[in-house]
């Protein structure tokens, strides 16, 4: 389990490294690396970590989902945006292993998204073997 703390209410977190360290921590040679939100206000992807690029993505997702549009679920938390731009953005992601490194091309990163923040989070992980 990886354990992030945010520090805005959107904010985004590379976690590439706590991954690659669970891996070699798991002992597993070939297979596949789980990377799973626990969250409904988060999302994961993979791209680079480039500050433009996530201000991009960030402006994007506001453009198509922006906070406090009317949304029903706005009635009783007041978050329908983050749920909704998380539903976009993806919970889990999937990568290879091969020889107990995550296949990634040299930019890809594991970025974290916080849309409802600042929290404490949790992220599960799991190296499953061929």
């Amino acid at each position: 389990m990886i354990e992030i703390e945010s520090h805005k209410s959107v904010d985004v977190i590379d976690i590439t490294d706590q991954v690659d360290r669970a891996l070699r921590e798991s002992g597993v040679d070939n297979g596949i690396m789980l990377v799973y939100s626990l969250h409904t206000t988060t999302g994961l992807v993979i791209n680079e970590a480039d500050n433009a690029l996530i201000n991009d993505i960030l402006g994007l997702l506001q453009r198509i989902v922006p906070q406090g549009a009317g949304y029903q679920h706005d009635r009783g938390d007041g978050n329908a945006h983050a749920h909704l731009q998380a539903t976009l953005l993806g919970n889990s992601l999937m990568i290879p292993v091969e020889k107990r490194k995550l296949v990634m091309g040299i930019w890809q990163r594991i970025l974290f998204f916080e849309l409802d923040g600042p929290r404490k989070r949790r992220v599960f992980v799991r190296a499953l073997p061929n």
